[in-house]
C-alpha cells in the first residue's frame, strides 16, 4: 500500500530527528553502563519470510545467548510454562541495569525506526519474528508473512505481554489478513497508553 509506505517513511524519517537528543542520551547511558556496541543486530524473518538485521539499543551483557529465550517460547507454546502468558522473562541475569530500564519503557526499540525507514519494517504489523519460532506456528500462523513487520502491532495495544504465545500469533495473522491504513491510524493512537501502561 503507497500510502502505507508513505506514512511509514514520513515518520519514521521525523521520529528519528525529533527524538535525535533522547537516542544520544540513551546511547550514551548504554555505553556507560556496560561499554559498547550501543545497538543491537538480530537476524529476524519479515514479509515473504526475508531475513533482516533488526536494530535495537542494547539491553544484554556481552556475550549473551539466546538459549533462556529460546526455552521460554518453547514452554509458553507447548503450554509448559507456569503461566500461559507472553510475559518477557523476569529476573533475566542477561540484562543489564539501563537495559532493564529501557525494555521496560520501549526505549530500547526506539532503533527501529532505522528499519522502517530502510523498508525493512512498518510503523504497524506483526513482531518481527525470530526463525526458532517458527516450529511452534501453525499453517495459519504463517499468514502473518503476508506484510512487513512493524515497531507496534495489534498485540502490543490489546494486552501486550498479558496475552498467550498463541494470542498474539492469532492476532498478528488476523493483522494481515485484515488490516488497513485506519486500522494502523488507531493502533499508532493507542499504542502510547499502552507503552505507559507496561512501564507503569
Amino acid at each position: 500500500m503507497v500510502l502505507k509506505r508513505v506514512m511509514d517513511v514520513v515518520w519514521s524519517a521525523l521520529g528519528l530527528v525529533l527524538l535525535s537528543p533522547l537516542l544520544l542520551v540513551v546511547a550514551v547511558a548504554v555505553v556507560v553502563d556496560s561499554g559498547r556496541p550501543v545497538l543491537f543486530r538480530q537476524i529476524r524473518l519479515g514479509q515473504e519470510l526475508r531475513e533482516f538485521r533488526m536494530l535495537k539499543f542494547r539491553t544484554m551483557k556481552l556475550g549473551s545467548t539466546s538459549e533462556i529465550h529460546r526455552s521460554y517460547i518453547k514452554a509458553l507454546a507447548t503450554g509448559q510454562a507456569d503461566e500461559d502468558s507472553l510475559k518477557k522473562l523476569t529476573g533475566d541475569p542477561r540484562v543489564t541495569r539501563v537495559g532493564t530500564f529501557l525494555r521496560k519503557t520501549s526505549l530500547d526499540e526506539l532503533p527501529q525506526l532505522v528499519n522502517v525507514l530502510l523498508g525493512h519494517m512498518s510503523l504497524v504489523g506483526p513482531r518481527p519474528a525470530l526463525e526458532y519460532e517458527l516450529q511452534h506456528y501453525t499453517e495459519e500462523h504463517f499468514g502473518r508473512f503476508a506484510v512487513k513487520p512493524g515497531i507496534t502491532g495489534l498485540w502490543q495495544v490489546s494486552g501486550r505481554n498479558e496475552l498467550g504465545f498463541t494470542e498474539m500469533l492469532d492476532l498478528d495473522a488476523d493483522y494481515a489478513r485484515s488490516g488497513t491504513f485506519l486500522t494502523d491510524v488507531k493502533i499508532l493512537l493507542k499504542t502510547p497508553v499502552a507503552a505507559v501502561s507496561k512501564a507503569a
